[in-house]
């Protein structure tokens, strides 16, 4: 909806800054022109983001086929069972502007367009999902990693680890999922404990800053996602305009890493923070 481009410039400009890239199921371009986009500038993993499905059989053939295509993680999004209330899309009788397929999902223009966006949701998601169903299934059709997208608390990073899942990613869904849920910036410290190292731990939501990639690492996470961002960069000059918000966001973690004496990553930690409290001095954390 940003750019023509889409998926692909991102792709493009991800594998030029040496940055990773996870695609969206509801991508509007394939898998394959995802990976030969990124892979024909230079080296980029891509993981595929995928929902729990009430159709087994295309969620398998999205599995195989982002196996086949060279993916190494599958994002299994935990958070979403059902749509959070989204009163104006509701009200707006949003749909996905005509013209736009989601082949990933196998929906052409035509079969988005008779839906709500809520409505298509709703017709393929499956919201019974569960821990011991969905983890031992695609255990037993894929050899990628199992990551797990929508952590927030120590109970739910208990049953990742008990599942064997291979990394979680702390996330409450951009904030569109349940309002008043906590920012995964203050669920961090809580997910980070819990691990206690047994499992990777990443993080996204919010972050529109290398400052704001800087906090994430010193309280002990591992990577740090983004999504809108790449959406204002597509939609300001598309693949270029993803490269420079890439390129942003690195110089201003570069220079913050200068500012607090870090040397090397290994240097942030929880000791270049600080917390206001509610009298208004800082203490450490």
């Amino acid at each position: 909806m940003a750019h023509p481009d889409g998926e692909l410039a991102t792709s493009r400009a991800c594998a030029k800054q040496g940055v990773n890239m996870a695609i969206s199921s509801y991508s509007n371009h394939s898998i394959e022109a995802v990976r030969i986009a990124g892979t024909s500038v230079g080296p980029i993993s891509h993981a595929i983001q995928l929902y729990t499905m009430k159709d087994r059989a295309m969620q398998e053939r999205i599995v195989s086929t982002a196996e086949a295509e060279g993916c190494s993680a599958i994002f299994l999004t935990a958070d979403s069972p059902v749509l959070g209330v989204r009163y104006n899309e509701w009200r707006n009788d949003f749909r996905t502007p005509e013209g736009l397929e989601f082949p990933i999902l196998e929906k052409t223009t035509e079969d988005i367009r008779r839906q709500t966006h809520d409505g298509t949701f709703v017709g393929f998601n499956d919201d019974s999902h569960n821990w011991d169903r969905e983890i031992p299934w695609l255990r037993s059709i894929t050899k990628m990693e199992i990551w797990i997208k929508g952590v927030l608390t120590a109970e739910d990073m208990e049953l990742a680890v008990k599942h064997g899942c291979d990394g979680v990613i702390v996330s409450n869904h951009g904030g569109r999922q349940l309002d008043g849920v906590l920012a995964t910036l203050d669920a961090l410290p809580e997910c980070v404990e819990a691990a206690q190292g047994r499992m990777r731990v990443h993080i996204d939501g919010g972050f529109r800053s290398g400052t704001d990639i800087f906090k994430a690492l010193a309280l002990g996470v591992e990577c740090c996602w983004v999504g809108r961002p790449a959406i204002w960069g597509l939609a300001y000059d598309g693949e270029a305009g993803v490269n420079l918000m890439l390129e942003t966001m690195y110089n201003e973690f570069r220079r913050c890493m200068q500012l607090t004496g870090c040397k090397t990553v290994k240097d942030i930690t929880k000791a270049s923070l600080a917390r206001i409290d509610a009298d208004g001095r800082p203490k450490p954390l």
